[in-house]
Protein backbone atom coordinates (compact mmCIF):
# COMPACT_ATOMS: atom_id res chain seq x y z
CA UNK A 1 0.00 0.00 0.00
CA UNK A 2 2.79 2.58 0.62
CA UNK A 3 3.81 2.21 -3.00
CA UNK A 4 0.17 2.39 -4.16
CA UNK A 5 0.05 6.49 -4.60
CA UNK A 6 3.28 6.92 -6.31
CA UNK A 7 2.90 4.22 -8.60
CA UNK A 8 -0.54 5.80 -9.58
CA UNK A 9 1.01 9.03 -9.83
CA UNK A 10 3.68 7.69 -12.05
CA UNK A 11 1.74 5.32 -13.91
CA UNK A 12 -1.85 6.08 -13.99
CA UNK A 13 -1.93 9.42 -13.67
CA UNK A 14 -2.15 11.82 -16.97
CA UNK A 15 0.43 14.69 -16.26
CA UNK A 16 -1.08 18.54 -16.35
CA UNK A 17 1.92 21.30 -16.72
CA UNK A 18 1.43 24.15 -15.06
CA UNK A 19 4.67 26.34 -14.62
CA UNK A 20 6.70 23.74 -16.60
CA UNK A 21 5.86 21.31 -13.86
CA UNK A 22 4.72 18.24 -14.37
CA UNK A 23 1.15 17.53 -12.28
CA UNK A 24 -0.83 14.34 -11.71
CA UNK A 25 -4.59 15.00 -10.41
CA UNK A 26 -5.59 13.61 -7.01
CA UNK A 27 -8.36 13.64 -4.91
CA UNK A 28 -6.23 15.05 -1.54
CA UNK A 29 -2.67 15.88 -0.89
CA UNK A 30 -1.71 12.86 0.58
CA UNK A 31 -0.38 10.65 -2.67
CA UNK A 32 1.65 13.97 -3.32
CA UNK A 33 2.87 13.58 -0.06
CA UNK A 34 3.92 9.95 -0.43
CA UNK A 35 5.49 10.78 -4.05
CA UNK A 36 7.85 13.80 -2.36
CA UNK A 37 8.75 10.62 0.54
CA UNK A 38 9.99 8.80 -2.66
CA UNK A 39 11.17 10.93 -4.38
CA UNK A 40 14.67 11.65 -5.06
CA UNK A 41 14.93 15.37 -5.14
CA UNK A 42 12.10 14.83 -2.14
CA UNK A 43 9.29 16.92 -4.34
CA UNK A 44 6.12 16.46 -5.99
CA UNK A 45 3.59 17.79 -7.70
CA UNK A 46 -0.48 17.71 -7.69
CA UNK A 47 -3.75 19.33 -9.02
CA UNK A 48 -6.75 19.07 -6.78
CA UNK A 49 -9.65 17.79 -8.66
CA UNK A 50 -13.50 16.31 -7.40
CA UNK A 51 -16.42 17.38 -5.98
CA UNK A 52 -14.44 20.00 -3.35
CA UNK A 53 -11.87 21.33 -5.60
CA UNK A 54 -14.40 22.13 -8.32
CA UNK A 55 -16.63 23.63 -5.41
CA UNK A 56 -14.05 25.75 -4.00
CA UNK A 57 -12.91 27.46 -8.01
CA UNK A 58 -16.27 28.11 -8.64
CA UNK A 59 -17.08 29.71 -5.10
CA UNK A 60 -14.22 32.12 -5.49
CA UNK A 61 -14.06 32.57 -9.13
CA UNK A 62 -11.05 31.33 -9.83
CA UNK A 63 -9.30 31.19 -13.39
CA UNK A 64 -6.96 27.91 -12.41
CA UNK A 65 -7.32 24.65 -10.96
CA UNK A 66 -5.96 24.05 -7.21
CA UNK A 67 -2.24 23.41 -7.40
CA UNK A 68 -0.54 21.32 -4.85
CA UNK A 69 3.26 21.76 -4.55
CA UNK A 70 5.14 19.13 -1.59
CA UNK A 71 8.57 19.43 -0.65
CA UNK A 72 10.97 17.95 1.88
CA UNK A 73 12.28 20.46 4.32
CA UNK A 74 14.29 17.30 6.32
CA UNK A 75 14.55 13.55 6.29
CA UNK A 76 14.31 12.04 9.16
CA UNK A 77 16.38 8.94 10.99
CA UNK A 78 13.48 6.77 10.38
CA UNK A 79 13.27 5.53 6.85
CA UNK A 80 10.65 6.80 4.79
CA UNK A 81 9.91 10.22 7.42
CA UNK A 82 10.07 13.48 6.81
CA UNK A 83 9.46 17.13 7.34
CA UNK A 84 7.10 18.15 4.75
CA UNK A 85 6.47 22.30 3.70
CA UNK A 86 2.77 21.60 1.54
CA UNK A 87 1.77 24.30 -0.57
CA UNK A 88 -1.62 24.84 -2.32
CA UNK A 89 -2.36 27.74 -4.74
CA UNK A 90 -4.75 29.10 -7.20
CA UNK A 91 -4.54 31.40 -10.09
CA UNK A 92 -7.14 34.55 -9.90
CA UNK A 93 -9.05 34.06 -6.57
CA UNK A 94 -12.02 36.52 -6.22
CA UNK A 95 -12.00 37.21 -2.61
CA UNK A 96 -14.67 38.43 -1.04
CA UNK A 97 -14.28 42.94 -0.72
CA UNK A 98 -11.49 42.05 -3.24
CA UNK A 99 -11.20 44.57 -6.34
CA UNK A 100 -8.82 42.23 -8.76
CA UNK A 101 -8.42 38.53 -8.52
CA UNK A 102 -5.16 36.91 -7.39
CA UNK A 103 -3.04 34.40 -6.29
CA UNK A 104 -3.85 33.06 -3.18
CA UNK A 105 -1.69 30.70 -1.24
CA UNK A 106 -1.54 27.96 1.79
CA UNK A 107 1.27 26.67 3.39
CA UNK A 108 1.64 24.38 6.16
CA UNK A 109 4.30 21.92 7.33
CA UNK A 110 3.81 18.46 8.63
CA UNK A 111 5.89 15.26 10.25
CA UNK A 112 4.67 12.37 7.92
CA UNK A 113 6.51 8.63 7.40
CA UNK A 114 5.18 6.42 4.11
CA UNK A 115 2.69 4.41 6.60
CA UNK A 116 0.63 7.66 7.07
CA UNK A 117 1.67 8.45 10.50
CA UNK A 118 3.91 10.77 11.93
CA UNK A 119 7.48 9.59 13.17
CA UNK A 120 8.74 7.76 16.65
CA UNK A 121 11.63 10.90 16.35
CA UNK A 122 12.31 14.21 14.78
CA UNK A 123 16.04 13.23 14.91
Amino acid sequence: MKLFYATALATFASPVLADDVSRAPVPDARPVMLAALQATDGQAHGILTGEMADAITKRFGATSPIYIDVATEKRYAQAGCSRLKVTFWQDGVRLPGATTPRRQTMDFGIDYCLDGRPPQSLK
